[in-house]
This record gives structure tokens, C-alpha cells and sequence, in this order.
């Protein structure tokens, strides 16, 4: 088969090491690292590319395959003119653990989790010492040190929501040294740290055309993905 795989940078890593193994012609394109903030303009972005039905050498795509999960509704209502593989996730997390249930499982046992990878290390915006004298920085350039103070502080009460730096580790080149940064934004922000090993396998089934109706939904020519709350489908075609 040929597909085109539509996914966030920040799983750049990831998508090209399955794409590289699958038996597939795959297609990876890359949408912009932080669209999951604005719903609207990732529907729109992925809409976008989801009108495309064949690569620039006009051989047709046998499916488009999206590397996101629910996120915050940002897929609801995508279509296309070609069949639509997304995984049943709520977010892109799932995808990097290898499925939901493993991740509700570390969920339920770790309230308060924020989740760091290759590719969230790399987008530089993970919380952390960089990020805060960075912003920090910014601040007393455009608002003076004491205001820049003020706002520092208002702005990290949400960092008391959490109390876990977890890496989710697929063992890449940079794993080691990603494991140290994590342990250090844990101990500057004052969170428990973690790791958890990765695994490839949802992301390799979804490239590798195995699609099982458990893990994925695939949507028709002329179907729309929808919210499914009924159950933990978490989205259906309609």
C-alpha cells in the first residue's frame, strides 16, 4: 500500500523509525508542533492535507493515516475522499506507549503527570530551568524585573497540578541524555521523575496496515470522525 502519514513534528522521531520498517510506501508529513492548543486551526491545518489523494508523482494513496488522537476534539469532524485510519487515542501520548489501556494504567497510578519525549525535549518549551529563565528573560525585557517577577508567579501556579516528570524512553541515539534533562526539570520544578519505556507497536500497526477495529477507526469516503462517549472507542465515523 501506499500512505500518507500525517503526524505532529514533535513525533518526528518516532514516525520515520516506523516508517522506515514497514513493508508500506509511506508518505510522512509533518504538521507544526503545538496546533493540539488551538483546536480549530488543527482541524483546518489537517483538513488541509487530508484533500490530498496521491504523492507528487500522482501514484494514489491507498489511505491518509493521522498520528493524533482525540486531541481536545481537534479531529472531529475530518474527512476525506480516501479512507482515514486514526488511532483510538485521546491524545498523541497513547501512541508513544503503545496503547490506551497502558496508559490509563500509569495514569491511575501517577495523578499528575507531565509527559516528556525526544520530541517534546526537542521543541525546547518542555517546563523546566531553560523554559522559566527564558520566559523570565522576556518578561523583564517587555514588562521591567518587578512585573516580570509578578507574572512569573501567577503564571507557575499551574505547575502545583502536577507531580511527575515522566520521559517515555524508545531508546533512541539521545535517550540518555533526554533521561538527564527530565531529572533535572523534576528536581528545578520540585516533581517526582520517571521513566517509562516506550513502545512502537500501536504507531507500527497503524503503518504497517493492521488495523484492528479495537486500536483504530477507519473512516470512509464521506464519513466525518466524531466524539464517541457511549464508550472507550473514544471516536467513531459518522
Amino acid at each position: 500500500m501506499r500512505l500518507q502519514f500525517i503526524v505532529c513534528k514533535v513525533m518526528q522521531r518516532e514516525a520515520y523509525f516506523c516508517a522506515a520498517r514497514s513493508k508500506n510506501g509511506i508518505d510522512v508529513v509533518l504538521m507544526p508542533q503545538g496546533l493540539h492548543d488551538e483546536p480549530d486551526m488543527l482541524r483546518s491545518e489537517v483538513q488541509k492535507n487530508l484533500k490530498r489523494t496521491s504523492d507528487i508523482q500522482g501514484r494514489a494513496y491507498d489511505a491518509s493515516l493521522l498520528g493524533y488522537g482525540l486531541c481536545r476534539n481537534g479531529i472531529i469532524g475530518l474527512s476525506a475522499k480516501i479512507p482515514v485510519v486514526v488511532p483510538r487515542a485521546h491524545d498523541c501520548i497513547t501512541l508513544l506507549l503503545g496503547s490506551k489501556e497502558k496508559y490509563q494504567q500509569y495514569f491511575n497510578s501517577h495523578r499528575g503527570v507531565y509527559w516528556y519525549s525526544a520530541g517534546w525535549i526537542e521543541s525546547g518549551n518542555q517546563p523546566g530551568k531553560k523554559r522559566y529563565e527564558r520566559t523570565l528573560k522576556e518578561y523583564e525585557e517587555k514588562y521591567g524585573q518587578d512585573d516580570a517577577r509578578y507574572l512569573m508567579e501567577t503564571q507557575q501556579k499551574w505547575i502545583k497540578q502536577y507531580n511527575w516528570a515522566t520521559y517515555i524512553d524508545w531508546g533512541f541515539a539521545n535517550s540518555d541524555e533526554d533521561k538527564k534533562y527530565t531529572k533535572r526539570c523534576a528536581e528545578f520544578l520540585r516533581w517526582n521523575y520517571d521513566v517509562l519505556k516506550g513502545d512502537p507497536g500501536l504507531m507500527q500497526r497503524l503503518v504497517d496496515g493492521d488495523w484492528n477495529d479495537c486500536e483504530f477507526l477507519i473512516v470512509k469516503p464521506g464519513q466525518k470522525i466524531a466524539e464517541d462517549l457511549t464508550n472507550d472507542s473514544i471516536i467513531k465515523a459518522g
